[in-house]
């Protein structure tokens, strides 16, 4: 049997996963609107797959001290969480009334419960306990979250990365609790400074993450700005606390440290 285009991308299977659940009480058709949304989530969900495979590949690459394909990867990521800050542009384009003609047939459902970004979220080292309590204990979704929660973060991986190249890092750092959320490591900031100052290469790679962390934070402002377009301050979907929470994720640096050195320069 020849491959085709739609067999290998799977092109039918993916078209049949957009299943509306309203249903508009004059016309009896689907509610129009709920469609986009559908599909705009469920392809956020795709770029965090391909966010945690980057992600992982980033990882490894660190800790082999490869500089060249780490600095690939990162830019990869980062030109990806341009699309996803970029879809929320389109996402904005349904009105409050049109989410609100199917918003409740979302019932307890939730972004909250989106595994794979809060696999993402540890990835990144954002690290919070109470993220496992969106999905049932024993459920598959939880599992995976559990996995991330307890592995090493990217700046795990910098931080190996940085002392496999030669330069000093805290014994403290290399061994710490990779459950704990970001801190600053201020012996480390002057490895770093000096860094900075003498090797372009290994600075190219913590611009590049400065770069994603403030990326990151870009997409939480605007994902916070079309909650509050949409609904207000209103309790989100599956009884989630909505923009209130949402707004006391902005401005918190996933790498906290290459943010400190820029006032030590």
């Amino acid at each position: 049997m020849n491959t085709t285009y739609g067999s290998y991308l799977k092109v039918q299977p993916l078209l049949d996963l957009q299943c509306s659940l309203s249903v508009h009480p004059t016309t009896g058709e689907p509610e129009h609107d709920e469609m986009l949304f559908i599909i705009i989530h469920q392809v956020y969900e795709l770029w965090f797959k391909q966010q945690l495979h980057e992600g992982d590949h980033l990882a490894r690459s660190l800790i082999a001290g490869d500089q060249v394909q780490a600095s690939s990867t990162l830019k990869r990521m980062l030109t990806i969480l341009k699309t996803m800050v970029q879809q929320i542009d389109v996402l904005e384009t349904m009105t409050p009334i049109s989410f609100l003609s199917f918003r409740d047939f979302l019932s307890s459902a939730s972004g909250f419960q989106s595994w794979q970004f809060r696999e993402f979220e540890c990835l990144l080292g954002n690290k919070n306990p109470r993220i496992l309590g969106h999905n049932p204990e024993g459920s598959h979704e939880r599992a995976t979250i559990e996995r991330r929660y307890h592995a090493p973060t990217l700046y795990d991986a910098f931080a190996r990365f940085i002392a496999k190249s030669g330069h000093a890092v805290p014994a403290e750092l290399l061994a710490r609790d990779c459950t704990q959320p970001p801190q600053e490591w201020v012996a480390f900031q002057d490895t770093l400074i000096a860094l900075y100052r003498t090797h372009p290469v290994e600075r190219q790679i913590c611009e590049l993450l400065v770069d994603l962390d403030e990326g990151v934070q870009e997409w939480r402002y605007r994902h916070v700005k079309m909650v509050e377009r949409t609904i207000g301050f209103k309790q989100g979907t599956g009884g989630s606390p909505g923009a209130a929470y949402l707004r006391t994720t902005l401005f918190t640096p996933l790498f906290p440290d290459l943010w400190a050195i820029r006032t030590r320069l």
